[in-house]
């Protein structure tokens, strides 16, 4: 079996060797695309994850939180979490509208807050869907370039049949490999890309409700304040 397996791999080393300078080309191609895209995948998952872990470590520490200020203090610590960043926009833009007199809050200031946590949001999911585009690329192009070069070695077979005048399995063999190859290199480099695509593209999804969520608590709380101020 082991030798079996061998001869197998020294069979398609060779047809790659053997093949032409444009299905040589198509497969680096491909293999480029799929080296960058397992490089991609990889890291959007140690981003994705940590962005996940730190927003779930903050948002313990601002629901446990005595007040604003000692959260705002604590806040930076979370480098790498989406709503914190979130949260840290509000507050200083909560500070702007306020004042150092603390003044009290408006429906003007109110808007202003909503803005900034809205922008703040806005760039975070930008920041998070960074290169995954690039999986969406790869995803659908890496089939036609295979494709590409599918036709391209079946046009070299024909050639071959043309020139012989006979059209026995040994003139179109090469033509034909090299075809499969292309086809089979670009499958493999799109399906990795396409499963990675949809993964990331839940967890940005996620990470921009979990986002939008905090926003409406954190001016909930910011609203409750104020009309307790008024109150008093």
């Amino acid at each position: 079996m082991n030798n079996a397996s061998q001869v197998s791999q020294m069979g398609i080393l060779d047809l790659v060797s053997q093949s032409g300078p444009m299905a040589k080309m198509v497969l680096f191609v491909l293999v480029a695309t799929s080296v960058m895209s397992w490089a991609l995948i990889f890291m959007k998952l140690k981003h994705l994850k940590g962005a996940s872990r730190e927003n779930g470590k903050f948002l313990n520490v601002f629901w446990h939180g005595k007040s604003i200020e000692e959260i705002f203090a604590k806040a930076d610590r979370f480098a790498r979490s989406p709503i914190a960043s979130v949260f840290r926009s509000g507050v200083k833009e909560l500070k702007k509208v306020t004042g150092t007199e603390g003044r009290a809050l408006d429906e003007f200031a109110i808007d202003n807050v909503t803005r900034a946590l809205m922008r703040t949001t806005s760039s975070e999911i930008v920041a998070l869907e960074k290169h995954v585009s690039w999986l969406a690329t790869a995803a659908s192009a890496a089939p036609f370039v295979g494709l590409f070069g599918t036709v391209w070695g079946i046009m070299n077979s024909f050639q071959s049949i043309g020139a012989s005048g006979a059209a026995n399995l040994a003139i179109v063999a090469p033509g034909i490999s090299e075809a499969l190859i292309t086809t089979a290199t670009g499958i493999g480099a799109a399906i990795p890309a396409v499963i990675a695509y949809n993964y990331f593209a839940n967890q940005i999804r996620r990470l921009a409700i979990d986002m939008e969520c905090f926003s409406q608590d954190f001016l909930n709380i910011v609203q409750r304040s104020a009309v307790g101020k008024k109150g008093t």
